[in-house]
């Protein structure tokens, strides 16, 4: 195996288990609690952690809820952004790095099957009074602060670093 070809297995695997993982936990809740949202609950720590099924036809938070039909072709763009981005611009033979694609594509690509499946995301983790959302928002989430951490903390100290070294 090439290097060009080793740096997309931790992405390749970690995105494929999200949508995985995502996708069984949405036929998980859609058997248990659907097919009409907010009928049933399941109480994980009452009255802070709960399962419940919604359907979730805007963005995060339920922002935009009258655009659903743009949703697919922008995350799709997101997603070609993200991977061109990693390809071209990134340190990306950094596990961290890999982690953070694979976590944010994988999550993508789970929503993405919610909308163009049901044309709405299977939302059912609701925590507090924060919004609900479920395991491809949790993974986005995770990648997103992870891609930052290595971003803010370590990118600009490494380019110092090549810079000090002429390479």
């Amino acid at each position: 195996m090439t290097d060009k070809q080793r740096i997309w297995v931790v992405p390749a695997t970690l995105a494929a288990t999200t949508i995985v993982l995502d996708q069984l936990s949405k036929l998980w809740i859609l058997s248990s609690l659907g097919p009409v949202p907010g009928a049933r609950t399941i109480s994980i720590v009452e009255p802070w952690v709960r399962l419940i099924y919604t359907q979730n036809t805007g963005v995060a938070f339920s922002l935009f809820r009258n655009a659903s039909n743009l949703f697919i072709p922008i995350a799709l763009l997101i997603c070609a952004g993200a991977v061109y981005y990693y390809v071209t611009q990134l340190p990306n033979r950094r596990l961290p790095v890999q982690l953070a694609l694979g976590l944010v594509l994988g999550g993508a690509v789970g929503n993405i099957i919610d909308r163009a499946r049901f044309g709405f995301v299977v939302d059912f983790v609701q925590v507090g009074s924060f919004p609900v959302f479920n395991v491809a928002d949790s993974a986005i989430t995770v990648g997103t602060a992870l891609l930052l951490v290595v971003l803010v903390f370590f990118e600009h100290h490494d380019s110092r670093s090549l810079e000090t070294h002429g390479a």
